[in-house]
């Protein structure tokens, strides 16, 4: 071969700059190539390569190859300038056994270890081949030379082979072809020829055959087609004549070898469409390798180049007649043409149109051009139309489904027919009422009548220009009728303007009349509202819908009735194109509107109980809602129609919703807030650009609009939802949202708000919904999270002299906090039992309540009272009782850190404020219905309340509140009636939070010598020393009594005497004061707590004064032994404190107790004192050795009462105690017995 740098003389300047690499070998069919990079077609193609271009432009085929003297054919040398002319006949005899030897490659096995070498040798015999048909044309173009046919002077032998090498290559390519065969034949006997999946690009015989087939067939047109060029006239071969009898040219080889070639290609494509379903044929491409769809392409183009230039038939035309030869019987089909058969011939030919349309888009060099100017087949398309659609035939839908997609891609690459449409709406318009369904096949179109919208979102899909493959599948036929409407009615207004549009309406108007529309179904409704959408979609929207308005007055009243939901959704839809295009949508709302009303009234006046009634109107009301939201969410601006669509019908509709109707209007009511806060933002924006005054006036007068709008809203919402507050009714998160978009919306446009709102709408509000300590504490979470969220609105706020909106905020979240389990209380009785506090508090109102809480510690009041408390503030509390425990804390410490009294005076001022109703907030728990969590939360907060703030409730403002919540919480009338028991929850959350309440009341003690407040704290302590006195008197199980806890987490702190001597005064007068020797209840408990009393605490000499004479007394009175034990022990216990606190002395207080127990029981319980005394003298021989002489006396008086003389059983026990007194005691002995009295 030529080198591929050798110039050629023939290349036009133009074709040298697209000289590609590729052109040095000869192009050919090949499938083995890489298409990822988007290429459709091989570079070695005659597309790719360009040969096609030089063939129609009728220029060099291959300008860089056979310019050398000799060329190599078949492995000979030939004189490249002669050889054709001198060995014809052998060149093509040697070809033939070239083709032979290819063929016979198929014999052998092609296994895994001859592939290499069968491929090898395959290709080589193809190229070869493909050369020499190559040499033919090149030869022809350059060096044949046109003989003058009349001339009769003697030429040379050669110029006479010439002369006649046109008819022998006639008849050489015409014996050629016959050898071969055709096309479909091959591919039936060679199986696997098409299959490319091999990466090594080693392919079996069976490939290179057929591949060299397509390559034969082709070239043989080309070399046709060079040879007419050449000659300008007929040739005529000699061996041959043609089917019709005439002599062989080489014209009409060209088109019988093109009407074979074709009929080979149909072929080939039928036997792909009958092995699958129509459907599945849709989605599948009718050409079995790339190198088929070439030849496709190739043929195209050069038949229809040739019917531009010359009086041939164009491509469409040599189609149409073979495909004609489907629907004719064998006895009818001509000779000429090899028999077809089809199992459904229409079918295919829908399909291969199809298919075949797109390959027009293909330009000479095989890319896709969008611009091309594409042929198009309407004629036969139309008669298939007309045939698809026969009544007479029967028309399937599924079948029909095929035919129309197929009729809409030929749509998308042909010019506009209105014609087609006229044909198809004859059709349908017959059937109206049909549902176009197939039973085993679902239908989106059915599914996407459920809104307006999605009846609009089903006009857009049947609008798109680039339909989906499996339309035909998902649709019905009407719905592919309306595509294709929709596509030719665009294409055409383009291209002329409104004539071809007011032709359709003409027709499609015609058909609609009121007979014909009283016969409609539901299911002709809802495809008559279909067409009429898509004819507003896509020409005059008011023209369709006012005509659509107008036919809807044919409809009987008994069907409206009926198919009320469908016509609003209709009427919907048509008000939502309005919107979209940005029309004024006065004309529709004004009745809409009206019809809502009407509806909303019913709504109102029906009875609950009429479920179906209900149901029925809900449908109509809940169509309307969501359209009207559409409308304001697609709108471009608000006009005053607008205002319309938001009537009384909200106000009556919004009495008579139940829970989750008002869920949807309320919805409803955010969308359309959210939708006009953006309208407002947006035309602010532009007022503060500088524009003309036309443009301003026109912005302004969008803000009148606006404004006319939400006062629509401010009147039939907003009281609604202020009315609503604290109903259990309207779903708090709802309820939370609106009312907060409201407040954002009274930002943006306070002049709107109503004048019960006035003058500052926004605090207002606030003031409903986030501080009232009526509503719902979930409302007021929710609500004052949304208005914290809004940095700008809050640091307004915060800024604002008028109102203190830092405290009312923090008052409410701690209303929030203590009101977390107030929900729980309206549930029934046995669910408040063992519920897991964690469990009781719903998931989303802690979120609530933790975000909430996150936004409060935000606030600068709250970050500086953490600061002035010198106390770490949490970042990101997680737990909002934890975080109210911390910030409370923080509080006090504020407050102890002051030091002037106008900053405490302030502080006292602020945290009341803080604190706000606060009895009000726990009372619920308090009730008759025992809620465990409520209460334990109450108790825990209001004693750490009472602690940490207890110097704040020491001065005159606070103290008042502090008395309140001691009678609230530890002394209520039920606790003050001993003989009833308080609730188990109640006992055990004042058992836990008890010690709270006793510490900070005794700082505030200490702080404020109160005497009310120290009766309190003597009630408190009464109440409580004897509620929580275990069952049994063991000391061991008072080391969690709640006022010894008080006591033991203060033992060493000034401010805890106070409650020490409370206790003992407690324990004296409630205990130890009985008459009698009838003790009362549970003494043995109240013994082992005063033991426990002395082991935790310092005891003074004053508090054993007052206790010592009731465990005397107890031990003189009381026999049961377990009360003498404990009596014994805290006997043991304060003589032994008063020695250490004597320093070795006797104490005076303790000898005169002792000396007045003497008095009071010497006489009648002499021998019980005896021995009390013994226990005291082995304790403090000093202490009774003091006592001697009143002993003494006291044995004198009882003797002189008893008046028997001496009693000497007596006074031998007193003898007894005497001899444990040491010296002392021997003294008095000799002197009782020297006593003679």
């Amino acid at each position: 071969m030529n080198d591929c740098s050798v110039g050629s003389t023939f290349l036009t300047d133009s074709l040298e700059l697209e000289l590609k690499t590729e052109w040095c070998n000869p192009p050919c069919f090949s499938c083995a190539f890489d298409n990822r990079g988007g290429k459709n077609f091989s570079g070695e193609s005659y597309l790719a390569s360009g040969a096609l271009k030089r063939l129609i432009l009728n220029l060099d085929p291959l300008p860089t190859n056979f310019e050398e003297d000799t060329v190599e054919i078949f492995g000979i040398n030939w004189v490249t300038e002669t050889a054709l002319v001198n060995s014809s006949r052998e060149l093509f005899h040697l070809f033939r056994q070239q083709l032979y030897n290819l063929e016979s490659l198929l014999q052998v096995s092609c296994d895994f270890g001859k592939i290499s070498t069968l491929h090898y040798k395959a290709n080589n015999i193809r190229q070869q081949c493909i050369i020499f048909l190559h040499y033919i044309k090149v030869f022809i173009f350059r060096y044949l030379k046109v003989q003058d046919a009349e001339s009769h002077i003697p030429v040379h032998p050669y110029k006479t082979l010439e002369a006649q090498l046109p008819s022998v290559l006639v008849d050489e390519l015409h014996g050629l072809l016959l050898y071969i065969g055709h096309l479909y034949e091959l591919s039936s006997t060679s199986p696997g020829a098409f299959v490319n999946q091999n990466q090594n690009k080693l392919f079996p015989p069976s490939w290179h055959l057929l591949h060299l087939h397509l390559d034969i067939h082709w070239l043989i047109l080309e070399i046709l087609h060079v040879l007419g060029e050449k000659l300008k006239q007929a040739v005529y071969g000699h061996q041959f004549i043609s089917l019709a009898g005439d002599s062989l040219s080489n014209v009409s080889l060209f088109e019988e070898h093109c009407e074979n070639l074709l009929c080979d290609l149909i072929s080939l494509s039928l036997k792909r469409y009958d092995k699958v379903s129509p459907s599945e044929a849709l989605l599948s491409d009718h050409c079995p390798c790339s190198c088929i769809k070439e030849l496709w392409i190739l043929l195209i183009h050069i038949v229809d180049h040739r019917h531009k230039w010359s009086h041939s038939e164009s491509f469409w035309n040599w189609l149409n007649k073979i495909l004609k030869t489907l629907f004719e019987t064998s006895n009818e089909q001509r000779s000429s043409m090899p028999e077809i058969h089809s199992r459904d011939p229409l079918g295919f030919s829908w399909w291969i149109i199809a298919r075949v349309a797109s390959y027009y888009q293909f330009d000479r060099h095989g890319v896709p051009d969008e611009m091309r100017r594409i042929e198009s087949n309407w004629n036969f398309v139309e008669e298939l139309l007309k045939q698809s659609i026969s009544v007479q035939e029967g028309v399937l839908e599924e079948q029909l489904r095929i035919y129309l997609h197929c009729c809409l891609t030929v749509c998308e690459f042909w010019e506009p027919n209105i014609t087609i449409v006229n044909i198809l709406w004859d059709y349908y318009s017959k059937n109206l009422n049909s549902s176009f369904t197939v039973s085993w096949l679902p239908l989106k179109d059915l599914i996407n009548i459920k809104s307006p919208l999605s009846m609009l979102e089903m006009v857009k899909t049947c609008c798109c220009d680039k339909q989906d493959h499996d339309l035909s599948k998902s649709y019905s036929s009407y719905t592919i009728f309306l595509c294709i409407l929709a596509m030719t009615v665009k294409k055409a207004m383009k291209n002329n303007g409104s004539h071809p549009w007011k032709q359709v309406k003409g027709r499609i108007y015609s058909k609609f009349h009121q007979k014909r529309m009283e016969e409609l179904t539901a299911i002709g409704l809802q495809n008559f509202f279909s067409l009429f959408l898509l004819l507003a979609a896509v020409a005059e929207v008011e023209d369709v819908a006012s005509h659509v308005l107008n036919l809807l007055n044919f409809l009987k009243p008994a069907f409206i009735s009926s198919q009320r939901p469908l016509i609003w959704k209709g009427q919907m839809a048509f008000l939502l194109m309005y919107a979209q295009k940005n029309l004024d949508i006065g004309v529709l709302a004004e009745k809409f509107s009206f019809e809502f009303q009407e509806k909303a009234k019913e709504f109102l006046v029906s009875k609950k109980e009429e479920m179906i009634q209900r149901h029925s109107l809900w449908t109509l009301l809940s169509i309307y809602i969501d359209g009207v939201q559409e409308v304001f969410e697609t709108s471009y601006c608000l006009y005053p129609s607008h205002e319309k669509l938001l009537n009384d019908g909200f106000s009556m509709l919004l009495r008579a919703c139940r829970e989750s109707e008002l869920r949807a209007v309320l919805n409803f009511l955010q969308a359309v807030l959210a939708r006009i806060r953006s309208f407002h933002q947006q035309s602010s924006q532009e007022l503060q650009k500088k524009v003309d005054l036309a443009v301003q006036s026109s912005l302004l007068a969008k803000e009148r609009h606006l404004a006319a709008v939400v006062s629509a809203l401010w009147r039939h919402f907003f009281s609604f939802l202020k009315s609503q507050r604290i109903a259990e009714i309207v779903p708090v998160s709802q309820l939370a949202d609106a009312a907060a978009d409201f407040t954002l919306l009274a930002v943006d446009m306070p002049s709107t708000a109503p004048s019960d709102l006035q003058p500052q709408p926004v605090i207002s509000i606030i003031q409903l919904f986030g501080w009232d300590d009526i509503i719902w504490p979930q409302v007021a979470a929710r609500y004052l999270n949304h208005v914290l969220q809004n940095s700008t609105l809050c640091e307004t706020l915060c800024h604002s002299s008028n109102v203190s909106f830092q405290s009312s905020t923090i008052r409410s979240w701690i209303r929030c906090v203590l009101q977390m389990y107030i929900k729980n209380l309206s549930g029934p009785d046995e669910l408040l039992i063992d519920i897991n506090p964690e469990q009781a508090v719903e998931k989303d109102y802690m979120e609530q309540l933790t975000e909430l809480t996150r936004l409060i510690f935000k606030l600068s009041e709250v970050k500086n009272i953490f600061s002035k408390a010198q106390v770490e503030c949490l970042p990101t509390p997680e737990d909002p009782k934890k975080a109210l425990i911390h910030f409370l804390e923080a509080v006090g410490i504020t407050y102890r850190n002051l030091q002037t009294l106008s900053d405490k005076s302030a502080m006292v001022t602020k945290s009341l404020e803080y604190l706000g109703e606060v009895l009000k907030y726990i009372k619920p728990y308090l009730g008759k219905r025992i809620f465990s969590a409520g209460l334990q939360l109450t108790y825990g907060m209001m004693g750490i309340l009472v602690k940490s703030w207890a110097q704040i409730f020491a001065t005159s403002k606070a103290q008042k509140l502090l008395f309140r919540i001691i009678d609230c919480l530890l002394l209520p009338h039920t606790v003050l009636q001993q003989e009833k028991e308080l609730p188990a929850a109640m006992l055990t959350a004042i058992q836990k939070s008890l010690p709270l309440y006793l510490q900070g009341m005794c700082i505030v003690c200490s702080q404020n010598a109160n005497a009310y407040l120290n009766q309190l704290l003597g009630n408190v302590v009464q109440q409580y020393i004897g509620r929580f006195l275990p069952a049994a008197p063991y000391v061991a199980g008072l080391g969690q009594h709640p006022v010894l806890l008080a006591l033991r987490n203060s033992a060493t702190v000034p401010w805890i005497s106070p409650l020490k001597k409370c206790i003992v005064q407690v324990i004296r007068k409630s205990y130890f004061e009985y008459k009698g020797s009838a003790p009362i209840p549970r003494l043995a408990s109240i013994l082992a707590f005063i033991v426990q009393l002395f082991k935790e605490t310092n005891i003074d000499f004053c508090e054993i004064e007052l206790l010592l004479p009731g465990i005397l007394k107890c031990l003189v009175l009381i026999s049961e032994p377990q009360v003498k034990r404990l009596a014994t022990e805290n006997l043991q216990y304060m003589v032994k404190s008063c020695q250490v606190g004597s320093e070795g002395e006797p104490a005076t207080q303790l000898t005169s107790v002792f000396r007045q127990f003497i008095q009071d029981y010497g006489i009648q319980y002499s021998y019980q004192v005896y021995s009390v005394l013994e226990v005291v003298a082995t304790l403090n021989q000093h202490i009774v050795i003091h006592l001697i002489s009143t002993l003494t006396q006291s044995l004198k008086d009882s003797e002189l009462k008893w008046g028997l003389g001496k009693n000497t059983e007596q006074r031998e026990t007193y003898r007894k105690l005497l001899s444990h007194l040491g010296q002392a005691g021997q003294h008095e002995i000799q002197r009782l017995e020297n006593d003679i009295t």
